[in-house]
């Protein structure tokens, strides 16, 4: 092909392969990987019986994978430039299967979680390979706000089309089938790596001497360490027993040695420098909120349509459907919007928590017992759309506050909060709150109701005590939704007095000469 035009050219499929289905395969390839992983989350009630696991055992081992995908960021490029695409797509594809093979069998718990950590690491690693290796075809201008619309379409899509694959095949079989079926979909990717990838350099690789290993180790602990507080919190009754208290020491120790490292090293694995980009704050602040207010689905609605209008899984996993219809309306916006029409951050960050908050103001009106599904489409929707929204703009706003040389850092400080201990956090301050609110509306509401009062027979009394439980748990609810459409609108107010979100230049990822030159500088 012409000289022109090739940059824009996936290099790595042998010269038969036509470029459109280079491009086709590289998405492929990343979707698969994203829908791999260690253990898959909508089938942590089958697993739990089946591997003899508490249910914080087996999202424990989910937070793993997540870590895994976080803290493997600051070392993407450095393996891009040491490996080609053909040897890394050659060995990620059996090591997940190798994963999925383990966590299928394993009743261990530390083997889980260190298996589902390695797996996250993985899933991540041939992701931005695949996707790496597609930018320029999809950008030749190399413009982040078109690229992070496509990277966030697979991401959170994978996301909800995979957890209804689960649901559907743990359905007709049991959840083994997702891993077989994963396994396969691997195996099909270490095939067509086989048989249409050559091994391609654009440079000399470069070694990996000077990579702050233990310091990656040591913030993967600290991770692992403050997720194992907020899961396993209610249930060693927090800080009253000593797993917590060992946890949160650890938690203490690792990052102390973490910043110690970051500190005396030449190249820590997370400089310094990274912390201290102008609003790098604030944004981990947009991003612990949004998890905040994404924990209410988890928590609430589960509650919810479980314990009330005592969904099946098929009916509740078929709200995907329309959590995936909102993150393409979402993805559809944020790239017309920074795209086409060059647009500010303010915007799309306020519509996105505004239609976020939109969803709890939803719920609060909606919650009834007799409620019909079709009810809960329209704000699962609105979910949906404002999360990918605020995914994408938020980090569209990274590339043009932070230089290349510390961008893969930031985004895996952002990942700490975002795809970290965020969710966990925000799901332990649901479910603390929910422990005394509660009791405390079923004691107001059940309390002239006892087993003396002479107006109640024995079987009047379990059915009035059961109904009673019921509106207990119904006002909980709506007061729970209520408190955070409260906290919503006004951090909706806070957002419309931001003035760091006001610019509207977007970052640009630099020339391969560039990277280069930044690369060896590190090496150094």
């Amino acid at each position: 092909m012409a000289g022109p035009n090739m940059p824009t050219r996936v290099m790595m499929f042998r010269d038969f392969v036509p470029d459109k289905i280079r491009v086709f395969l590289c998405l492929f390839f990343a979707v698969a990987f994203q829908f791999s992983g260690g253990i898959y989350l909508s089938s942590v009630s089958q697993m739990v019986g089946s591997l003899a696991l508490m249910q914080e055992d087996v999202m424990m081992a989910g937070y793993a994978s997540f870590v895994g995908m976080t803290i493997i960021f600051p070392i993407l490029f450095r393996l891009k430039f040491r490996f080609t695409t053909r040897s890394i797509l050659l060995f990620v594809c059996p090591a997940l299967i190798v994963c999925n093979l383990i966590t299928m069998r394993t009743e261990s718990l530390p083997v889980l979680v260190i298996v589902c950590f390695f797996a996250g690491m993985l899933r991540m690693w041939g992701t931005f390979e695949a996707l790496s290796n597609v930018q320029l075809s999809l950008t030749p201008t190399r413009n982040f706000a078109v690229f992070f619309p496509v990277v966030y379409m697979i991401v959170l899509g994978s996301i909800q089309l995979s957890d209804l694959l689960t649901v559907y095949l743990g359905y007709w079989s049991n959840w083994h089938s997702m891993h077989w079926f994963i396994m396969g979909l691997l195996f099909v990717l270490w095939g067509l790596t086989a048989a249409l990838t050559r091994h391609f350099r654009f440079m000399k690789p470069l070694p990996l001497f000077g990579i702050d290993w233990l310091g990656g180790a040591l913030w993967s602990i600290f991770l692992l360490s403050v997720i194992f507080v907020f899961e396993y919190g209610k249930f060693y009754d927090w800080f009253d027993s000593l797993q917590i208290l060992l946890g949160t020491l650890i938690a203490i120790l690792s990052l102390a040695l973490s910043i110690h490292r970051m500190i005396v090293r030449r190249h820590p694995y997370i400089a310094l420098e990274a912390f201290k980009y102008r609003n790098l704050t604030s944004l981990l602040f947009l991003f612990l909120m949004l998890c905040f207010f994404l924990a209410a689905p988890t928590v609430l609605q589960n509650i919810f349509t479980h314990g009330i209008l005592q969904y099946d899984v098929l009916n509740d996993i078929s709200l995907n459907w329309w959590n995936f219809g909102g993150t393409v309306l979402g993805c559809i916006f944020a790239y017309q919007w920074h795209v086409r029409l060059h647009g500010g951050y303010k915007v799309p960050v306020f519509l996105g928590f505004a239609l976020i908050v939109g969803y709890q103001c939803f719920m609060y009106f909606l919650i009834d017992p007799n409620m019909n599904i079709e009810w809960l489409y329209v704000p699962t929707l609105l979910r949906g759309a404002g999360y990918i929204i605020l995914y994408i703009s938020l980090t569209v706003y990274v590339t043009c506050i932070v230089p290349f040389q510390h961008f893969f850092q930031v985004l895996s400080i952002l990942g700490f909060i975002r795809t970290g201990f965020g969710s966990v956090l925000g799901g332990a301050i649901y479910s603390r709150v929910w422990q005394y609110i509660l009791p405390e509306n079923f004691q107001t509401l059940s309390i002239e109701l006892d087993e003396v009062n002479t107006a109640l027979n024995m079987q009047t009394f379990h059915s009035i005590y059961g109904e009673a439980m019921k509106q207990a748990t119904l006002v909980s609810l709506k007061e729970m939704y209520g408190w955070v459409c409260i906290v919503g609108v006004l951090f909706l107010a806070l957002i419309l007095f931001e003035k760091f979100l006001n610019q509207n230049v977007v970052g640009r990822l630099p020339r391969i000469r560039r990277i280069k030159h930044l690369m060896k500088r590190e090496n150094a």
